[in-house]
Formats: structure tokens, sequence, C-alpha cells
């Protein structure tokens, strides 16, 4: 009960005053299912793409952070083929920085920023990791790439 009461709260929100950039709705008329969407920041390798992501939330939400995974492809180093996602908010202690006082929002946002400033020193692509440390041009040309052909509207 408290998870539905919360989600439809977090929902709305979302609906009434969404951050820069970021959507986030019902996937049909499942509550724990949801879909995202994160448009690429300017200046950035992602700009002008629109990124879709998949939401699941767990029976045990807020003290369980929601599963979050891209379904639009990316090239990031924190981000793998899959669509999973790298980021310590994201999983529970003690690897993880997950609180029940976050929410989807937050999530997304640190997505969002997580997308504008990845942290190749925690990769889930080791590849796309050192090309961003020792090759930057390579790297930006390639996301810029993979944003026109995955992500462009």
């Amino acid at each position: 009960m408290q998870r539905t009461t919360r989600l439809q709260r977090e929902l709305a929100l979302l609906a009434a005053e969404p951050p820069p950039g970021i959507s986030c709705w019902q996937d049909g008329k499942r509550l724990d299912e949801l879909r995202a969407q994160i448009l690429g920041g300017a200046d950035t390798p992602y700009e002008k793409g629109i990124f879709n992501l998949e939401i699941i939330v767990p029976e045990r939400y807020p003290f369980e952070p929601p599963k979050i995974r891209f379904l639009t492809p990316i090239y990031h180093p924190n981000i793998d083929s899959a669509g999973r996602i790298c980021l310590d908010v994201l999983k529970l202690p003690p690897k993880g920085a997950w609180r029940p006082s976050l929410n989807i929002c937050t999530l997304l946002s640190s997505i969002q920023l997580l997308m504008a400033e990845p942290n190749p020193d925690d990769p889930l692509m080791a590849d796309i990791s050192s090309e961003y440390k020792s090759n930057r041009q390579l790297f930006l040309l390639r996301a810029r790439e993979w944003t026109e052909r995955h992500a462009g509207q």
C-alpha cells in the first residue's frame, strides 16, 4: 500500500513539475512498470537525442531501488549494451548509495547527470572507458554517431 501511494504521488509530481529534459509515465495499467525519456543535454555528444528508459519498481520500494535500464542504445562507459546502468544510487548499501528518501525523479536526474559526466573509473564498458580516457575526440565522435543512429527524432 505504501508503495502504491508513494508511486502515485511521485508520478503526479513528475507530471506536474518534470525536471528539464525528463519525463516519466506509467506503462499501461501496471503501476510498477514505468517508462521515462531523457533528452540528451546541450553540449554533450547526446544532444538532440531522445533516450527511452524502462523502470521496474520492486515490491519493497522505497526500501529497495527501482531497476532502471536504457531501452535506447547509448555509447557510454557506464551503460552496457543491455542498457544496464552503473550508478551507485541504483544499488543498495553497502556497495550502493540507495536510500528510501531518494525517489524516481532524483534517480532520473542522476542518470541525466551521468550522461553529461561519465565516470570512467567505474565502467561497465571497459573499452569505451579507456577510449574516453585516452582518445576523448574519438569517444565524442562515436557517441554522437550512436545518438544520431539510435536516439534521433
